[in-house]
């Protein structure tokens, strides 16, 4: 079972070249660490929300753009070993000036309780966190089995949802925070991989029009807190 590292970030849009080369870097380091895969997606489809969205969740400046990122493991030990090891590891020493805002970032460990399509073939990313009450856990697995064969079915080329299992308490900004999470709830993050944008703009609209769409039966999970966002790859490797 593959582990995941997910993390939210607000970067200065003047430093977006220099994020990459940051991004390019310490993917290097992780995969030595022994990651299999680090994904950076900048914020291009984000949309304001009433109660919560990406932007608010890290406190996002006006020229600032919120970056949807992960991590692949192979294990939770082995990212937990890696995240032992990474101050440790001599690429650590050549990042001291960071291209963003540390104190602002969000990052937590995710177990993934789907995962269907193939990886790295994806041009686009949708990314959602969203708070799941307390005994709806089983309902949203459903929800997501029967909803990721119609993504895939309309263009994505890979579906991916996790729980939170590690998630960390932040002093400024964090997952709870972020969603307004409630006792017991757990914290879903998950992403759909599409070629591009385009594949991604014309699936939703058939998705949408599905026939598997429609119905009143309640959602496991609070609409209203979750935030997402669409997202052009900057780093996948």
């Amino acid at each position: 079972m593959t582990y995941i590292e997910g993390f939210l970030t607000p970067v200065p849009n003047a430093n977006k070249d220099a994020y990459k080369k940051h991004a390019e870097d310490a993917s290097a380091m992780f995969k030595d660490l022994g990651a299999t895969r680090l994904y950076e997606g900048w914020g291009d489809d984000v949309p304001d929300g009433k109660q919560t969205d990406f932007k608010r969740a890290v406190q996002a400046k006006e020229d600032e753009t919120v970056l949807f990122s992960f991590i692949e493991y192979p294990s939770k030990d082995v990212r937990d070993a890696a995240n032992k090891n990474m101050m440790e590891h001599p690429a650590m020493q050549n990042m001291s000036d960071m291209p963003f805002d540390g104190v602002r970032m969000i990052w937590s460990g995710f177990s993934p309780i789907l995962d269907k399509g193939e990886a790295g073939k994806g041009g686009y990313i949708d990314g959602f966190i969203a708070p799941v009450p307390a005994g709806s856990e089983d309902a949203y697995r459903d929800l997501a089995e029967k909803n990721s064969d119609m993504f895939l079915r309309y263009g994505a080329t890979r579906v991916v949802e996790t729980f939170g299992d590690d998630i960390m308490d932040g002093k400024v900004t964090d997952y709870k925070k972020a969603i307004e999470a409630q006792d017991g709830e757990t914290i879903a993050y998950s992403w759909i991989e599409w070629p591009d944008k385009e594949a991604r703009d014309a699936g939703w609209k058939k998705v949408m029009e599905d026939p598997g769409m429609q119905g009143d039966k309640p959602m496991p999970f609070d609409g209203k807190r979750m935030i997402y966002g669409g997202c052009s790859t900057l780093v996948d490797q």
